[in-house]
């Protein structure tokens, strides 16, 4: 007590375990006393602190790496030039070569044993270095290797270990860590099983899957804008979902009229945030490059204006079918500096696509089949009395918009 001091959470209240003694995080690293757990020892968590502060001191000769975006720590042990004892055999780096063998454990029982990293980093508040630490997440070992470094200002070396240290995916429990888990595990008489219920969800999976499961229950600050699935399609049995089987009906077998349709579509979302965009024309019915219209978009005027390339890509496909990375990849890949891509279908992107883009920063705007029916119910409310097929054939048969075989850089000599 109490629960916050100054405005900030107290630690020792947040890491509470009614009955036990209180978690502590005085160095580096912190391995909570093992407890007796049926026929095996389990260590409930080992809580680790980096203090950017001392990086590259005589006390603290090297610098961690704390690259929380994608999911991945690096952390050094702490074994120092002075330290007279055998390499591993410090009470941080052995605490946490054990839990080494632990996160390699071939089994499902192995892992569900095995010890989690907390991971915390000390920040200034108010003017005060020393005091404050930040939760960074939960993590699990990958690597560890003996490395030799240069001692803080003294012309010597001595050897340590380095351990890179897999963050995980918290985003289920919306980036907390419920301690109730950790509570568990401190408790003799929780069986492993019973703790992994109260773990967070990524945790679980690993230890059902092991190390394969690494890529899908890391940490990645771009899950963020991954839209799922379900969430790009329309309710089923709803109206919208009618219209986008009536959408795709009409241009199923129809590709070129799709394209015209895809770019009034495109169109209207760009300049829906208050640039000049201009549909120039569509591509050729084949040969087109992998692109199916061409736009420009002017942004700012005159010395402090520039002119962009759009480049789009048009695909009417089943309505419960999805747009692959590489499907998205082949329109980037024409993409020169200073163009951006459009891409236009009936269908969903997966979620390894996104997450793609996302993380290449591919110059690239993606409109699914959902929002390609509400762009298309909102013209029809403006011009048509809500008429969908009134307005997509009025939109096919008054368009000016030409077929042609130029080259898109052209577009900004007009």
């Amino acid at each position: 007590m109490p629960a916050t001091i100054d405005g900030f959470a107290n630690f020792y209240f947040v890491t509470d375990s009614p009955g036990r003694k209180r978690a502590l995080l005085e160095a580096g690293i912190n391995a909570m006393a093992k407890v007796r757990a049926g026929d095996d020892a389990r260590r409930p968590a080992v809580m680790i602190r980096s203090s950017p502060w001392k990086a590259g001191s005589e006390q603290t000769p090297w610098h961690d790496v704390f690259d929380l975006d994608n999911g991945h720590v690096r952390y050094f042990g702490d074994h120092k030039a002075e330290t007279t004892k055998p390499l591993g055999s410090t009470t941080g780096n052995a605490a946490l070569l054990e839990a080494f063998d632990r996160h390699r454990a071939p089994t499902i029982a192995g892992r569900a044993a095995a010890a989690p990293l907390l991971l915390f980093r000390s920040v200034s508040r108010n003017g005060r270095v020393k005091g404050h630490v930040e939760f960074c997440g939960v993590g699990l070992i990958e690597r560890a290797e003996r490395v030799v470094q240069w001692t803080g200002q003294a012309d010597a070396t001595f050897t340590n270990y380095v351990f890179d240290l897999a963050v995980i995916d918290l985003s289920a429990e919306a980036d907390k860590l419920d301690w109730d888990w950790i509570s568990a595990r401190r408790d003799p008489g929780c069986s492993d099983a019973d703790a992994l219920a109260l773990a967070p969800a990524a945790w679980r999976q690993w230890v059902k899957h092991g190390h394969s499961a690494l890529p899908r229950v890391r940490r990645r600050v771009a899950r963020s804008r991954v839209v799922k699935v379900k969430d790009q399609r329309p309710a089923e049995d709803s109206p919208l979902e009618a219209d986008l089987q009536e959408v795709y009906r009409r241009f199923d077998g129809d590709k070129h009229a799709f394209e015209a349709l895809a770019s009034a579509v495109a169109a209207r979302i760009l300049r829906a945030s208050g640039h000049s965009y201009i549909e120039e024309w569509l591509t050729r019915r084949s040969g087109d490059g992998g692109a199916d219209f061409v736009g420009r978009l002017d942004l700012g005027s005159g010395l402090a204006g520039t002119k962009l390339v759009v480049l789009g890509q048009a695909k009417c496909i089943k309505p419960d079918s999805l747009i692959s990375a590489e499907q998205i990849a082949r329109v980037v890949a024409r993409l020169r500096r200073g163009w951006i891509g459009v891409y236009v279908t009936t269908g969903a992107y997966s979620e390894p696509a996104q997450l793609e883009m996302v993380e290449d920063q591919y110059p690239i705007v993606l409109i699914n089949g959902q929002d390609l029916v509400k762009e298309l119910r909102e013209m029809a409310r403006e011009d048509h009395g809500g008429d969908l097929p009134a307005c997509v054939e009025h939109l096919l048969n008054n368009r000016t918009i030409e077929v042609l075989n130029r080259r898109p850089e052209e577009t900004l000599l007009n």
